[in-house]
């Protein structure tokens, strides 16, 4: 659809979006949504032109209509922290976990992401881009439309730019994670750091729109962390950290420091790293995926937003941690373990995830002048989203005013 085309989406059960107020929202505004009943949402040329009840529909113009009876319309769910670009799996990996092995034990003795680092390099820039596409479109199928996808299974100059290209030309957001590990081939985190921001950072700034960094044992403290990121904001990235996963060790601090866009995990983090988080512009980004995956505390989500952080949520999907696509099983974890409300969830991995990424002006809501991004659950209600545990609720997903996705 493209033009003066336009698609009405007609006769919906309800349609729920947040309201316009300006994101990221916190405290009592994570549960404020509107929700109208028998509603329509017409979209043109990849926006959104109106929405709201069937009484207030005026058209003047031919339109595709689709039925939208017995439907529920949310915005089309953003995933704000994804490992897309990868191949190769880690099944094995995961059947040792659940004999026992922990996730440290499997890093140390050469499994964990430098297993998955050894599989992408070796195989081609094609087969990568293929496993990004083939990613992305399960995410879509599961009511995705706007996903951010981080590089970081290279490691190596190549494999890390062809990363960040094969999530641009898959339609994602592009994260430089280049400190996601340090290379094998590297003598130690502070070499790898110093290559990374010499010969790889100038490249990687010109496709990706934030760097990341990993801060944790094995991986990068928080001086080596800061020096790299320090480099990528100098180079027009936003900034991003992976913090508090499993120890606390001053990510928090760090994130507020720099005015990162977000730290994202914090199952480690205790009260001092709540109480900073709720005084800062920097998003907590929740991944109860991964928490679930290698038995770990479920970050303080409830704190958190007691507290006036901003909070999103998102799937972490990943070949390792988190095998998991879906933001609706996500939804349902942040209801059943880390206490939120399905208002929460929804504003959560909505409008905030959106805000992550530098596109909460256009996306996560369902209101005129946004782009036309919308899911249609087939449910009575929209709380279903959380309510059903992995179910087939997602039925047709517009993207860019387009039918991406009908379940057939």
């Amino acid at each position: 659809m493209s033009g003066g085309q336009r698609l009405l989406v007609r006769d919906l059960a309800q349609l729920v979006t947040a309201p316009p107020a300006a994101a990221p929202l916190r405290g009592a505004a994570l549960r404020e949504l509107q929700v109208v009943e028998n509603a329509f949402v017409l979209c043109e040329g990849g926006t959104v032109a109106a929405a709201g009840p069937m009484r207030d529909l005026a058209i003047d113009a031919e339109v595709e209509e689709l039925d939208g009876s017995g439907l529920c319309a949310i915005p089309g769910l953003v995933d704000c922290h994804t490992h897309p670009a990868f191949l190769g799996d880690r099944v094995e990996e995961f059947a040792l976990r659940a004999g026992g092995a922990s996730y440290e034990e499997l890093h140390a003795a050469g499994g964990g992401i430098l297993s998955t680092v050894r599989a992408t390099r070796d195989g081609a820039d094609r087969e990568l881009a293929a496993a990004v596409r083939r990613h992305a479109e399960w995410m879509l199928r599961a009511g995705t439309t706007t996903f951010e996808g981080k590089s970081g299974y290279g490691l190596d100059r190549d494999t890390e730019l062809a990363s960040l290209e094969a999530v641009a030309a898959a339609g994602g957001v592009p994260t430089w994670l280049g400190a996601h590990a340090v290379a094998p081939e590297h003598t130690g985190a502070d070499e790898y750091v110093d290559w990374l921001i010499e010969d790889v950072l100038p490249d990687a700034a010109r496709i990706a729109t934030a760097a990341d960094v990993f801060v944790e044992r094995e991986t990068f403290g928080v001086d080596q962390a800061r020096r790299y990121l320090v480099a990528c904001r100098a180079a027009g990235l936003d900034l991003r950290i992976h913090g508090d996963q499993l120890t606390e060790m001053g990510a928090v601090p760090l994130a507020v420091e720099l005015g990162a866009r977000s730290i994202d995990h914090l199952e480690a983090t205790g009260r001092a790293g709540v109480a900073q988080l709720a005084s800062s512009d920097v998003v907590a980004v929740l991944l109860p995926v991964a928490a679930l995956y290698l038995a770990r505390p479920m970050p303080p989500a409830r704190a958190l937003a007691d507290g006036g952080a901003a909070i999103a949520l998102a799937t972490d999907f990943n070949p390792g941690s988190a095998y998991c696509e879906s933001l609706p099983v996500v939804c349902t974890l942040a209801c059943t373990q880390l206490g939120l409300t399905p208002e929460e969830a929804l504003v959560a991995c909505t409008v905030n995830a959106a805000y992550v990424l530098g596109l909460d002006r256009h996306r996560g809501r369902l209101a005129a002048g946004h782009r036309a991004d919308v899911v249609l659950l087939d449910a009575p209600d929209w709380r279903h989203l959380a309510y059903h545990l992995a179910g087939n609720v997602v039925h047709t997903v517009v993207q860019d005013g387009r039918i991406a996705f009908l379940r057939a």
